[in-house]
């Protein structure tokens, strides 16, 4: 079997990359992130992945409408992939997609067969999650979009974030869905906001993938989980609310607080906790990795054993009974396990 390929070819490439603000937020000070001699347990988020109906109409959506590069392709069964997984005997396929430097992996399961990404969800529930994809001209990535059929998820097209808000002024995004209702976004910055390599002149339209967004309930909660346990560092927060946000969301009278992460290299994590609504529906108990409902986000670490130790002893939810071993060639990682955050998004922790 082979559950992942090889990440520390990325990781190199991002070895020098410093954390940046993400979309909608202001640098801050963390005053919990670790010391350099008290190094992170957490590397890189490595990719971000989501369990699709149809992996060929999957990659067909991402490599020809958002211009995608399919980079592999693997099948995968036996009893560590159900282990991990939490599934018994389960048969998948997985390709692993690269746009910019950034990765994303689409699995499909062959058996067993989950069940469907729930059509009444909307983006303040927090089984909610997106990857926020940069363009470099959101009103023609939006016009691709629309000549391509694609379904709208945001209100009144795509959305410029009002000058009144410091952190996001300029900044335009539209959401979308894919074909199986996965949220997705597009996201072009300003000059001045974002990772300055979002700003290199180019003539692609679809540059990467800047962060994953998630819902949450309790930001304080998430951040003991992600800051306090896994070592990710705060670099920045703000309070969105408006009109705009609104439209964006296409939740009426949104007002989120939205805390972003990141790890020394790979995409950021994105908190959005709604302080209006609070009707948001918890992420269902139920759910198994199968379900069209999970994604999984791998997170390179460098001792796995220890990591899962430190979040069984908080409580944490774990998705594999235990961590998982695995060995070459059959599998590009050593050792791997899934838990849940407080809120109960997926997190693939693997250790090379």
């Amino acid at each position: 079997m082979n559950p992942s390929r090889k990440l520390s070819v990325w990781l190199c490439a991002f070895a020098a990359a410093l954390p940046t603000c993400s979309a909608n937020t202001w640098p801050v000070q963390d005053p919990a992130a670790p010391t350099a001699a008290q190094a992170a347990p957490i590397a890189a988020v490595a990719q971000i992945g989501i369990t699709v109906s149809d992996l060929d109409r999957a990659v067909a959506f991402f490599t020809e409408v958002l211009t995608f590069e399919k980079v592999d392709e693997s099948k995968a069964s036996g009893d560590s992939l159900g282990e991990l997984q939490g599934l018994p005997s389960p048969v998948a396929r997985t390709a692993r997609l690269k746009l910019g430097d950034d990765y994303l992996e689409l699995t499909e399961y062959d058996a067993p067969k989950g069940r469907d990404f729930p059509r009444d969800s909307r983006s303040h529930d927090r089984w909610f999650q997106h990857v926020a994809i940069i363009v470099s001209d959101v009103d023609r990535a939006h016009a691709r979009l629309m000549e391509r059929g694609v379904q709208p998820a945001s209100r009144n097209g795509p959305q410029r974030l009002p000058d009144w808000n410091r952190a996001a002024a300029g900044i335009k995004a539209f959401y979308f869905r894919d074909e199986d209702g996965h949220f997705l976004e597009i996201l072009q910055f300003p000059s001045g906001k974002g990772d300055p390599k979002w700003h290199v002149p180019t003539d692609r339209l679809f540059l990467g993938i800047d962060h994953t967004a998630i819902v949450v309930a309790d930001t304080e909660a998430s951040l003991r989980f992600y800051r306090d346990l896994l070592g990710f560092q705060v670099v920045g927060g703000s309070e969105n609310y408006g009109r705009e946000q609104a439209d964006l969301n296409n939740v009426p009278g949104a007002h989120l607080r939205i805390t972003t992460l990141r790890a020394p290299a790979g995409p950021a994590i994105e908190f959005l906790e709604y302080l209006h609504p609070r009707d948001g529906r918890p992420y269902p108990a139920d759910v198994r990795t199968n379900d069209l409902l999970h994604w999984q986000t791998t997170l390179v670490v460098r001792d796995a054993s220890g990591v899962a130790e430190q979040l069984r002893h908080a409580g944490t939810r774990f998705v594999s009974p235990d961590v998982v071993e695995f060995s070459r060639p059959q599998s590009d990682f050593r050792k791997a396990v899934i838990v849940r955050d407080p809120d109960g998004h997926a997190m693939r922790i693997v250790e090379e």
